[in-house]
């Protein structure tokens, strides 16, 4: 398999909810006028607490500093998986669960933080820069690793990580983190970038005026009933999006575009509190656990917390391998 380093480095932000006013004109520019701004790696995700962007550099400057925007501090390079061999890949495990075990198990066992960014194409694994050379350490004996220079890709020797060490796998426990799984019914879907003008109209009405909190998701219950959930990434040129069945109802059926089985999925919601940057091992406790059981998995980060999508038909199994993981490491 393949390991490429892409090009962009990217910004994670939290955009707090009374700010998004401010923030309308750029964030339209980059949704529908990525030339305008030259962004090549854009995503928005609306959870009931914020707006998380992730933007490359170009993207960045965009976005003026105000008192609603938070700035994670570190710069995040962009990870991608690739596999050329010919195995079928319809009775595989999708999402991040086929990269668990080759991936993100071997970099929490580092303690590297990542981030992970499911698309409807592909899995995209961020890490912050300066954990670079622990990443190629730790995974050159299982890919050959590549670094995109110019749109071409160079391959990476694995001396190229001498001046990082592997880190010592010995540290503390991981940290158990609450999980729930709200009620919505979701879909991961895609659209022919020729056509985002057709929908441009019922997407700004979603991402910027239908963004009450449904009164269930405000009770501060264990299991919400729904929340308020809400991806789009633009990223070279590829859409992928994630919206709950009800929301679309919204849009064109005949524009967005989702796999042959139309499989709708269901969320877990990871952390209680909001989960931080520095912690390593969040990704790998849920990822971990669902590869071993092989059960497809979509996982989106977010400024505070990790959001997984499971079939929908698999949920209560879901839970119940989730729960018994919590329950080996709170012992």
């Amino acid at each position: 398999m393949e390991l490429h380093i892409l090009e962009h480095r990217v910004r994670v932000l939290s955009l707090a909810r009374p700010g998004l006013w401010l923030y309308t004109h750029p964030l339209i520019k980059l949704l529908f006028l990525p030339g305008r701004s030259r962004c090549k790696f854009f995503s928005l995700t609306e959870t009931p607490e914020d707006y998380t962007l992730m933007v490359d550099e170009e993207g960045f400057k965009e976005l003026p500093p105000s008192q609603f925007l938070q700035v994670a501090e570190a710069t995040w390079l962009v990870l991608n998986v690739s596999s050329h061999s010919g195995a079928a890949t319809a009775v595989q495990a999708a999402g991040v669960t086929k990269i668990a075990r080759s991936v993100i198990t071997p970099l929490a066992e580092h303690h590297v933080s990542v981030l992970m960014l499911s698309t409807y194409q592909t899995d995209f694994i961020l890490v912050r820069e300066q954990d670079l050379s622990v990443v190629i350490h730790t995974l050159a004996q299982e890919f050959d690793i590549y670094r995109e220079v110019g749109g071409e890709p160079v391959p990476v020797g694995r001396d190229e990580s001498s001046n990082g060490f592997p880190r010592a796998q010995h540290g503390p426990s991981p940290t158990v983190h609450p999980i729930q799984s709200p009620q919505n019914r979701f879909c991961v879907l895609t659209l022919d970038p020729e056509t985002l003008p057709a929908i441009a109209t019922t997407l700004i009405d979603v991402l910027f005026y239908s963004h009450s909190a449904p009164k269930e998701a405000a009770t501060g219950g264990p299991e919400p009933s729904c929340i308020p959930f809400f991806a789009f990434s633009l990223i070279e040129g590829y859409i992928s999006i994630v919206m709950d069945a009800e929301t679309q109802k919204k849009f064109p059926s005949d524009l967005l575009l989702t796999s042959s089985s139309g499989e709708l999925w269901r969320m877990v919601r990871i952390g209680g509190q909001p989960l931080g940057f520095d912690e390593c091992g969040i990704v790998a406790q849920i990822a971990g656990p669902l590869a071993a059981a092989d059960i497809s998995a979509y996982y989106i980060s977010t400024f505070n917390f990790d959001h997984a999508l499971v079939p929908e038909d698999g949920i209560g199994n879901v839970i119940e391998v989730l729960q018994r993981r919590q329950e080996a490491l709170g012992s």
